[in-house]
């Protein structure tokens, strides 16, 4: 576990941020336990290097699971929109977005998450957990449940889903998903942003060419997939123009359902 940095007099903080402070006394679901542990500010780190034994993504560095999974969500513009951890267990997604300098922001998103789960007709409860209130949403389809952290001037929403039953306080997607948080550190960086704004997804290099060369051997596929498809459809024409012209050139009497007219069939009878 790496140590938090201290804060001096020279520092530009005006005040002084420790995420367990994030919850006062006078809340329902106050953090547990003041030991250090992350989620970690880039700042924290005066020696160490925080990319090692993580994944950078620019504005977060995040551990990945043993047996864990990189999934990436692309936005409609083709930029990174989430970057999910895959696990045995479900699915863990860490994100980071901009808040004020004083704490409070967490508290505030959960209860708009709330709202909107019931109204989608899921049944949420909050509870307790290591940094304070979380959610826990049960869906006719997925176990959700949702961990917030507040930073000085950034706040961390961590989405964790599986199937039924797999999302409990207890869980061991739970577990792992703490285990993640625990070990995250957020590089916030000094660029204003509105509050509540996701902050920047960025691949590691290494990434983003799997994610490109799996793209082009996709779109590869397709275009394979197309042209087959097209010769099947090709080779189905000629098939049936060759059989049109074979029962055209036969005799009226030889073509299949033929024979002639009525009177030609009357006089070979007769």
């Amino acid at each position: 576990m790496f140590g938090r940095k201290k804060k001096t007099d020279a520092d530009e903080t005006p005040v002084e941020y420790d995420v367990a402070d994030s919850n006062t006394d006078t809340d329902e679901f106050p953090a547990l336990g003041t030991e250090d542990r992350g989620p970690y500010d880039a700042t924290d780190f005066e020696d160490a290097e925080p990319t090692e034994g993580r994944l950078d993504l620019g504005s977060v560095l995040v551990p990945v699971p043993d047996g864990g999974q990189i999934q990436v969500e692309m936005s409609t513009d083709g930029s990174p929109q989430a970057v999910h951890l895959v696990t045995q267990y479900g699915r863990i997604t860490v994100a980071v977005y901009a808040a004020p300098k004083s704490p409070g922001q967490w508290r505030e998103v959960a209860a708009d998450l709330a709202d909107s789960l019931r109204g989608d007709n899921a049944q949420v409860s909050v509870e307790g957990g290591p940094w304070g209130r979380e959610l826990h949403a049960v869906t006719p389809n997925a176990d959700l449940r949702f961990i917030g952290v507040d930073g000085y001037r950034w706040m961390i929403r961590c989405v964790v889903a599986g199937p039924a039953g797999t999302a409990g306080v207890d869980s061991d997607l739970a577990r792992v998903a703490r285990e993640v948080l625990r070990e995250t550190v957020v590089r916030r960086g000094d660029e204003p942003h509105p509050v509540r704004t996701p902050l920047p997804v960025v691949l590691p290099q290494v990434l983003a060419d799997q994610l490109v060369a799996a793209q082009q051997q996709q779109v590869l596929a397709q275009q394979q997939a197309a042209a087959a498809q097209a010769e099947a459809q090709r080779q189905e024409a000629i098939a049936a123009v060759q059989a049109q012209q074979a029962k055209d050139a036969m005799p009226p009497e030889q073509r299949p359902g033929g024979g002639g007219s009525a009177m030609q069939q009357i006089e070979r009878d007769s």
